[in-house]
């Protein structure tokens, strides 16, 4: 339930690094060059939670950082047309992201809600809960024994025989994680698809599709058939078995991610380091100088009209010691299209081409409170979602004691505010707003909760993004970029990054794991092009001893048997 969009960075100003120089009446062309000297000079293109984590390795160390991105400032609200506060995705952060807590506690931050249960709902009603596993009042118990025990109660249409059936996948998550650096395997899981794993082990049907299959259309955003195995297992272990309680998760108790996380980190950036932000910019070129196969020059076009000519300013960097791209597949493209010294590379060929999955964010205001039985919430088999994932998230309830912020400050707080999220919402994109908002009331909504019925929609909001989000196909793994590339000084980072001997606890579209790609990719520079100290990575919580256990076993025994379930 976890929307990897696009977020926004600071601007900042470059004059005192710039030459101008005209060249025609429209455009400018600006090369910014430093004065000489033994700074080590850091590029970051792209600042979601890569980009910002790698920004903040690199400046914390003692390096000069350059950050650039399409998008404005995080710490200016966005707003609807209205001038209500929205944002793209309600994300969750979950029990094991040990380094965005960590930031949270530098930065003297307290952005979370308690943990919260969730609920799915399909046609039939209320399918299951998913408590709080730490306040379950079972005590921590073996990973899965005290799942199941805790969730006994909370499955109302799901029978223990079909839940039972998910079992046999342990063998296949034992072997696939416990063999987590040797590629050989990982391609082997990774060519399968996680519906093919799933028949193989011996899953209900039942179980897949009224449980599992909505869960990942909202954790990995695609149903299983279109999902590697690979992935799927890493996400199920990682969220779901490590331990009892790796399911609990908490939300934004006031705004929004940007304004609540990144906002702060860009000040705290700002006021102490020496960093220069470039928003409302997209890189255009990465030129390679042949010799030293290294970055020599970064092309890019800033101004907040860059589609109107006369409205950019296009300007060069040519000083740096090292870049980080931290993009999605869609900004990956991008680039690569417009970079021949990049495109030649098969790695940055191969990762542009890359697909990614459509989503769409909607925001609803009410005139009355809609009372929910959990403020998180799946829609699961409904037939409008047309095969996507969906979400409803009750802010009113995560936000109770800043609910007048969730109307605006020119507007008088009503009712509930509830944020609904589709993935692999490509069945959905070419509906009209309006059509969209009908749906969620009138249909999906109701169905759910029949409360809903009786209230009136006072405004909505509707955000589409198409191919925003990394898709984590069958036979991915190979294509998906890695922590170094061909390029001596361009590092990549970003939640689909393979990032090999440097690999973490954190896996699959996890805000976590992005941003520790960007304290990597940081480091590895750092490492590379300077002697300045790399940006402490916090692991995940230790493998429980009986996995570590059956790991030891299963590696002993795959000395001799055969993949049989594997092609």
């Amino acid at each position: 339930m976890k929307f990897l969009c696009c977020l926004i960075l600071v601007a900042g100003s470059a004059s005192a690094l710039m030459t101008i120089k005209p060249t025609m009446p429209t455009q400018r062309n600006i090369v910014l060059r430093a004065s000489k000297s033994s700074e080590t000079h850091i590029v970051v293109v792209g600042a979601g939670w890569p980009g910002w984590g790698a920004a903040k390795a690199a400046c914390e160390a003692g390096a000069r950082v350059t950050l650039i991105d399409a998008l404005p400032d995080p710490r200016i609200p966005y707003l609807s047309s209205t001038g209500k506060p929205v944002e793209a995705g309600t994300r969750g952060f979950w029990k094991d992201y040990p380094n965005i807590q960590a930031l949270c506690r530098q930065l003297n931050l307290q952005p979370f809600t308690p943990f919260t249960n969730s609920s799915f709902y399909s046609p039939d009603g209320l399918e299951a809960t998913a408590p709080v596993f730490a306040e379950s009042g079972i005590p921590q118990l073996p990973s899965p024994l005290g799942q199941v025990l805790a969730t006994f109660p909370l499955f109302e249409r799901i029978p223990l025989s079909d839940r039972a059936s998910m079992v046999g996948l342990l063998l296949a998550t034992v072997d696939c994680l416990g063999n987590s650096n040797n590629e050989k395997v990982m391609e082997a899981y990774d060519r399968m698809t996680a519906h093919d794993l799933f028949l193989r082990f011996g899953l209900s049907d039942r179980l897949v599709r009224d449980f599992i299959k909505p869960t990942l259309l909202v954790g990995l955003f695609k149903p299983p058939e279109e999902l590697s195995a690979l992935v799927v297992m890493e996400l199920l272990y990682f969220y779901a078995l490590a331990h009892m309680d790796s399911f609990d998760v908490q939300w934004i108790r006031n705004g929004t991610v940007a304004d609540s996380l990144l906002g702060p980190l860009a000040t705290h950036l700002e006021n102490n380091y020496n960093i220069t932000f470039l928003s409302q910019t997209r890189v255009e070129t990465i030129a390679v100088d042949p010799k030293t196969q290294c970055v020599s020059s970064i092309t890019f076009q800033s101004g907040p009209n860059r589609q109107k000519k006369g409205n950019t300013t296009t300007q060069t960097l040519t000083d740096m010691d090292g870049v980080v791209l931290a993009l999605t597949s869609k900004g990956m493209e991008s680039v690569v299209s417009k970079s021949p010294d990049l495109a030649k590379h098969n790695m940055f060929s191969q990762a542009a081409s890359c697909p990614g999955i459509d989503v769409i964010s909607v925001r609803l205001w009410f005139d009355r409170i809609v009372h929910t039985r959990t403020p998180a919430n799946v829609f699961s088999r409904f037939e409008g979602l047309r095969g996507a994932g969906g979400t409803f998230f009750m802010l009113d309830q995560f936000q109770c004691e800043h609910q007048r912020e969730l109307w605006g400050p020119d507007t008088t707080s009503q009712g509930s505010v509830v944020a609904c999220d589709f993935y692999n919402a490509n069945g959905l994109m070419h509906l009209s707003q309006e059509e969209l908002v009908r749906l969620l009331t009138q249909d999906l909504l109701p169905a759910a909760v029949p409360a809903f019925a009786q209230a009136q929609l006072v405004d909505s909001w509707v955000g589409k993004y198409p191919t925003a989000v990394s898709w984590f196909a069958p036979g991915s793994f190979s294509k998906r970029p890695t922590l170094h590339t061909p390029i001596v000084n361009l590092k990549c980072a970003g939640d689909w990054v393979r990032l090999g001997d440097r690999e973490h606890g954190a896996k699959g579209l996890c805000q976590e794991r992005a941003l520790v790609t960007g304290y990597e990719a940081a480091n590895a520079l750092l490492r590379d092009f300077s002697d300045l100290n790399p940006h402490v990575v916090l692991p995940v919580r230790k493998d429980e001893a009986q996995f570590r256990a059956a790991v030891a076993l299963n590696q002993q025994l795959m000395r001799f048997l055969p993949r049989f379930w594997v092609r």
